[in-house]
């Protein structure tokens, strides 16, 4: 969807192709820009929400931002019952509710934290 609204962005702003009506290229432009909006706010569209990459994890459990992490500065982890408590290097404790989660979904998340830091400390 970022290739084709590149793709959009450039062919309206530019003028790449001429049309008759000179507005065709705004319009053009203006829908990829609106493709950018639709797939930079897919994080606001649902209640809970994880995503990671190789450097850190977003997670947004029942809040509107949710909280953004670096996997490089936690330190533990620990998982008890449905709570996970996250220790970063500084020595302040983040504490996670997942009550309303399936219990895979709870152990996923402790793996995906796990496997990430442990990544990142070898």
């Amino acid at each position: 969807m970022i290739v084709l609204s590149l793709v959009f962005i450039i062919t309206g702003g530019f003028e790449l192709i001429e049309f008759e009506n000179p507005k065709v290229n705004k319009i053009i432009s203006a829908i990829g820009f609106f493709l950018q909006v639709i797939y930079f706010s897919r994080l606001f569209w649902h209640k809970n929400t994880v995503q990671w990459n190789d450097k850190g994890i977003v997670i947004r459990i029942k809040s509107f931002l949710g909280k953004s992490l670096r996997f490089d500065e936690i330190k533990a982890t620990e998982l008890n019952g449905k709570i996970l408590t996250l220790t970063k290097s500084n020595g302040k404790k983040i504490t996670l509710d997942l009550n309303e989660f399936a219990e895979s979904d709870t152990q996923k998340l402790n793996e995906i934290i796990i496997k990430n830091t442990i990544a990142n400390n070898v």
